[in-house]
């Protein structure tokens, strides 16, 4: 693929983008689809949720215009589009979470069953090599499912979201374009598009944001992030890739898995509403909206970096490496925020 290609697709996606939010934001507005501040909410105002409308459609429209619509593709894309729409349903009125599960696991099926995207070589992360394809497809679920909600319980702060699914796809982008060859090319553009769409969105969703991402937003990028996590993953032509998939994604990952854990521990759902999430205790130990944004995307640009740069010492190193780190990085936020507390 040509590296022309690549530019003006996320260029369109960006321009498309840009160009929507106005009007979205002006129909909205007429139309009272605004978001209601809650308890969770950090925002003050009411607000447009609808900003995944202009990613979704300057995605779309680059890939479909500048990239090769392989099978896999034409799935991946399918997949995002029933997303989409549930999605949008939800931004303008409610959708229960069992639809939005039973939405999600028809559009995981139809990139695993039908797009042939499965996780059934692990390289010797955690031991384990070639599996099964009953346990591939079963895992590929847990990660995609997994990963699609953990997009979407990120979403809390003014332009955090966007700009970890900008660095994220940034990252795969990268990889895709510089190790993949003709056959992962087609997924470096929609690494690109996804950029495109995302950096216009941000250009409106920055503190303080004038409208959101929504779970339009949330729901179809979370998709495209995970497909683009196994298919890095299964290109096997970098060293370490499952852990180096890790690194990339570890701030959602992390989050995620540090409130369910929490929430089940409290003998609590791990779906029910809370102020834990770690871009809450770094509004509380002190940190305004961007100071947080900034935090959160460095570190998540210092891991990947270094796990690129331990890659050698192999995937269960650097997966011990993360649980120190973090841990480390727990320490330091309650130390700050009982600090503030104290104050």
């Amino acid at each position: 693929m040509l590296i022309i290609d690549i530019v003006l697709s996320f260029v369109w996606a960006f321009v498309v983008a840009v160009f929507a939010i106005p009007s979205i934001i002006y129909v909205a507005h007429l139309k009272n689809l605004l978001d209601e501040p809650n308890f969770r909410a950090v925002h003050t105002n009411l607000t447009p949720r609808l900003g995944g409308m202009a990613i979704f459609a300057g995605f779309m429209s680059a890939v479909t215009i500048f990239g090769e619509v392989t099978p896999q593709i034409q799935r991946l894309l399918a997949s995002t589009l029933i997303l989409f729409f549930i999605g949008l349903k939800d931004d303008i009125s409610s959708v229960s979470a069992f639809k939005k599960f039973f939405v999600q696991i028809l559009a995981t099926g139809i990139v695993m069953f039908l797009g042939d995207v499965k996780i059934n070589d692990f390289q010797g992360f955690l031991g384990f090599e070639t599996i099964d394809d009953r346990f591939a497809y079963a895992f590929t679920f847990l990660v995609i499912v997994g990963l699609i909600n953990a997009f979407n319980l990120i979403d809390g702060l003014d332009g955090l979201a966007g700009s970890l699914i900008l660095i994220n796809s940034a990252a795969f982008g990268y990889f895709f374009y510089r190790f993949g060859g003709s056959e992962y090319a087609p997924f470096a553009l929609v690494a690109f598009c996804l950029m495109g769409g995302i950096l216009g969105f941000l250009r409106y969703n920055f503190h303080k944001a004038i409208i959101f991402m929504g779970d339009t937003g949330s729901l179809v990028s979370g998709m495209l992030v995970s497909v683009m996590a196994i298919q890095f993953v299964q290109m096997k032509a970098v060293e370490s890739a499952p852990a180096i998939a890790v690194a990339i994604l570890i701030i959602p990952v992390f989050d995620t898995a540090r409130v369910f854990t929490i929430r089940i521990f409290n003998g609590k759902s791990p779906f029910s509403p809370d102020k834990n999430h770690v871009h809450h205790i770094l509004i509380r130990s002190g940190l305004n909206q961007m100071q947080t944004v900034i935090l959160l995307s460095i570190v998540n640009i210092i891991t990947i970096l270094l796990a690129i740069s331990m890659a050698g010492m192999g995937d269960n190193f650097l997966l011990g490496f993360y649980v120190v780190y973090f841990l480390a990085f727990l320490g330091i936020l309650k130390f700050l925020s009982a600090r503030n507390h104290a104050a």
